[in-house]
């Protein structure tokens, strides 16, 4: 097991890791989204390896608090592949994010997750870890 930062041959595997986070994605779409994600110094992707294959991988963003002093780091995507979970991984995941965040300077680390049925499990696990459900979001496509 092995966590790293992502990298283009990364691609088709977090395409496929996307699709079961409930955002079917094409290796197209992903290339063109990574090469987005990939020039803007504010985010930061990480995926873990298990015998050289992607398995999961978590998507960071900062961002300046406005309702408070310093800057907190925004869990955009994290997932780890069905065939791969309850195996300790989300959680080594999901604690390098957090430390990566803290060498960022941030204060606080945040993360949205749906309301979906399927997404329950993802809760209960979020909370085991110490994260509280804090607000309601809300989207609306432009």
């Amino acid at each position: 097991m092995k966590i790293r930062v992502a990298c283009s041959s990364d691609i088709p595997q977090m395409a496929n890791l996307m699709g079961q986070l409930g955002y079917p994605t094409s290796v197209e779409q992903m290339r063109k989204r990574f090469e987005k994600i990939s020039a803007e110094p504010s985010y930061h992707t990480l995926v873990i390896e298990v015998e050289g294959r992607v398995v999961g991988m978590s998507g960071l963003c900062t961002g300046i608090f406005y309702e408070s002093d310093g800057i907190y780091v925004r869990i955009v995507a994290f997932v780890v592949d069905d065939t791969y979970r309850n195996q300790g991984l989300g959680k080594i995941l999901l604690a390098e994010s957090e430390k990566w965040a803290r060498s960022n300077g941030a204060d606080g680390i945040v993360l949205n997750s749906g309301n979906r049925a399927e997404r329950m499990a993802a809760h209960a696990f979020y909370k085991a870890l110490g994260y509280r459900e804090k607000s309601t979001g809300f989207a609306k496509q432009l």
